[in-house]
């Protein structure tokens, strides 16, 4: 396994859906806690370093008919949404210069400015993390490969719904895609001002 050097001027971190809604759900093999923890350590470096921070939220109209619906054998379970559901977690932002991306199903590109924006800032790689891992983690992830982006994945940054779910992406989908790196590790080649 490669050391990192992260190039702040073509770098952003990308933190999907750390949101009231999603973070009070039961995850593995991370605690969410642990996940918005290890985020939040990852925006502030960016952050220092004067990379761009964008903090992805899932929301839908009030009378969900944006939400999508089309005939599964597993569908989402109908469930009340709290009031702050899409709210992001106050310990990872936004703060001053983040980008905020409000995406409306599973991966963060379609139909939304994300690649606009990274774009316009010469972004190439992305360090993205997140809940959940193979749910909007894994589904931004193939979308921006399939746009050109390298990817590196935070994996302790990062937690699934189920421990075997975080697992499988982990090990057979994401090095694929890029390079899987603890929160740790990514710090590291981040270089200080």
């Amino acid at each position: 396994m490669t050391e990192l050097t992260i190039d702040p001027a073509s770098t952003a971190l990308v933190i999907i859906d750390l949101q009231r809604g999603i973070v009070a759900r039961p995850s593995a093999p991370h605690a969410a806690a642990d996940v918005v923890a290890r985020a939040g350590r990852l925006a502030d470096a960016f952050r220092a370093a004067g990379a761009p921070v964008v903090l992805v939220n899932v929301a839908f109209a009030a009378d969900r008919r944006d939400l999508l619906q089309p005939p599964v054998d597993a569908p989402n379970p109908s469930h009340q949404v709290r009031p702050d559901w899409s709210e992001l977690v106050p310990e990872i932002g936004p703060r001053e210069g983040d980008i905020v991306i409000t995406k409306h199903q599973w991966g963060a590109f379609y139909g939304t400015e994300l690649d606009l924006q990274l774009r316009r800032r010469g972004v190439r790689t992305i360090v993205i993390c997140g809940i959940a891992t193979n749910f909007g983690v894994e589904s931004t992830a193939r979308d921006g490969w399939e746009r050109g982006y390298a990817f590196i994945f935070g994996e302790d940054a990062m937690t699934g719904l189920t421990e075997g779910a975080h697992e499988f992406a982990i090990t057979t989908i994401f090095p694929r895609l890029g390079r899987v790196r603890s929160t740790d590790q990514i710090l590291q080649g981040i270089p200080k001002k």
